[in-house]
């Protein structure tokens, strides 16, 4: 188990991920490491279905660790934010829906480690921006490409070449975030999120994720293609039998799937 990322299931099929490293959790090479290797343990666990990536009470996670970066070159920090982008990478492309609950300051890296999941929850008075600006520098975590892909090149470029940071209500606004609540909420809000979820058809829920995130990725044509492909694949499942079999004789919404 990681001393700066842990991973606990909670209830049925729900997998949370704890950024801890007070005191505002600044991201650093050890967590890059312990959040890939927590990463492999979540892929390998059919049981766990759905994941709540979570920073505490009081920030997600302020940025990177500039105490750490400041001193490497060129060449090195290709290296070093490199890693970055591996991991951030598989978070994205994780077969599960992922949930960010952001309370506090969500930064620079922290910002970037949010886009990467697929819903992001906020409390009423979080923060989200990308100030690397300030430091003469940009968003080197996949700041200026999920950005943009997300809320829109002109809104992503008001937010990067300013710096300026965004409160609830304006990330929710511009599309940043998925929800916001009361601050106190925000986890269990997240974690209602995640237990719905991973009590619904996942495997049907992987193939939506990879559609559209490889259709963003390509032409329309393709895109359908990679849909009528994902489409047709699913009734060789479980659930998919599960599902149909369950409106016919019942009526919508009162299938149990098994993920299979």
């Amino acid at each position: 188990m990681g001393e700066q990322v842990r991973l606990e299931k909670m209830g049925e099929g729900v997998g949370v991920v704890t950024l801890d490293r007070p005191p505002v959790n600044a991201l650093n090479a050890r967590m890059m490491n312990e959040l890939d290797e927590i990463l492999d343990r979540v892929s390998d666990d059919d049981e766990m279905r759905a994941v709540l990536l979570w920073g505490g009470a009081k920030v997600f996670a302020a940025g990177a660790d500039i105490t750490e970066m400041k001193d490497l070159d060129s060449v090195s920090m290709y290296g070093y934010i490199g890693r970055f982008h591996e991991v951030f990478a598989r978070l994205e492309l994780l077969p599960k829906v992922t949930i960010a609950a952001l309370a506090g300051y969500s930064l620079g890296g922290g910002c970037e480690l949010a886009l990467c999941c697929d819903f992001r929850i906020a409390g009423a008075r979080a923060k989200l921006g990308q100030p690397e600006i300030a430091l003469g520098l940009i968003p080197g975590a996949g700041g200026t490409q999920r950005l943009p892909r997300l809320i829109g090149a002109g809104r992503a470029k008001d937010l990067v070449y300013s710096g300026r940071l965004v409160d609830a209500q304006e990330a929710l606004a511009i599309g940043l975030v998925t929800s916001v609540v009361d601050d106190a909420d925000v986890y269990e809000a997240a974690l209602a999120m995640a237990a719905r979820y991973a009590s619904g058809p996942t495997v049907a829920l992987a193939a939506a994720k990879r559609s559209i995130q490889n259709g963003l990725e390509t032409d329309l044509s393709t895109g359908l293609l990679l849909e009528r492909q994902a489409f047709a694949s699913l009734f060789a499942t479980e659930d998919q039998k599960t599902g149909m079999d369950s409106f016919v004789e019942r009526g919508p919404g009162k299938a149990k799937f098994e993920g299979r």
